[in-house]
């Protein structure tokens, strides 16, 4: 019996890991990863920026395609290099809250999860003066209780169904092939544009993925939006 009992608890532990930081597990509060399989709508998104200059360069990207994204902004860099924040806000994009300094929120205690959105928040204020009301976790990290406190704050959860695995992508033809290999629509794609560790990422490869990604999509008859387009999408029932 004590065998069984231990198996089970490692079983239970093993499967609340695995949803702490799955991007599509509900164990520990809904967030929003996308719409219905077989729309025709992309999001992509964004996170560890602003970036110098990688971030620039792929706003050049997304207006020579037309494409509007959703960049969720650290807030120290962001007191770094407010220009850039704005420059996102004042092309279109939607600007998110993904904390001041990137910290795995599962280990942290709720005052300085507080602290951290509340300060990243105010950092986008300062620079954008209307940043929107979504959040991104560091990793997707979360144990039960963040996403309803989250939500207390005011924030909407956001995480994703595809990922490029850019972080440390050795080409942009492996970020593409990753992204590639996921997409079904509805999807909320997840890149990069900055780093959370430190300030100039090197995300060429990243860019370089995205021009062929935008390009190939929307030769398939694909549609780029914001995160919250494509939630009023899905509230309005459209594919």
């Amino acid at each position: 019996m004590l065998v069984l009992a231990t198996a089970a608890c490692a079983a239970a532990l093993a499967a609340a890991t695995y949803q702490s930081l799955a991007p599509r597990g509900q164990w520990f509060g809904k967030s929003f990863h996308g719409i219905e399989r077989g729309s025709r709508q992309i999001a992509l998104t964004f996170d560890d920026g602003p970036n110098d200059p990688h971030t620039l360069k792929l706003l050049e990207i997304l207006d020579k395609h037309a494409v509007r994204a959703t960049f969720f902004l650290i807030g120290r860099h962001v007191r770094q290099r407010p220009d850039i924040a704005a420059t996102i806000a004042a092309q279109g994009h939607t600007v998110g809250n993904h904390t001041f300094s990137h910290p795995l929120l599962i280990f942290q205690p709720r005052s300085r999860i507080e602290e951290e959105i509340i300060t990243c928040q105010q950092a986008l204020r300062d620079a954008v003066a209307e940043p929107s009301n979504l959040f991104r976790p560091p990793w997707g990290g979360r144990r039960p209780g963040i996403f309803r406190f989250v939500r207390g704050l005011g924030l909407e959860p956001v995480l994703w169904s595809v990922t490029g695995y850019d972080w440390n992508a050795p080409s942009a033809d492996y970020i593409e092939k990753k992204v590639q290999a996921q997409i079904r629509g509805g999807d909320v794609v997840l890149l990069h544009d900055g780093g959370h560790s430190a300030f100039g990422a090197d995300r060429s490869r990243t860019n370089q993925a995205v021009d062929r990604l935008i390009a190939r999509y929307h030769s398939d008859g694909y549609r780029f939006g914001t995160i919250p387009e494509m939630m009023s999408s899905a509230r309005n029932g459209f594919r």
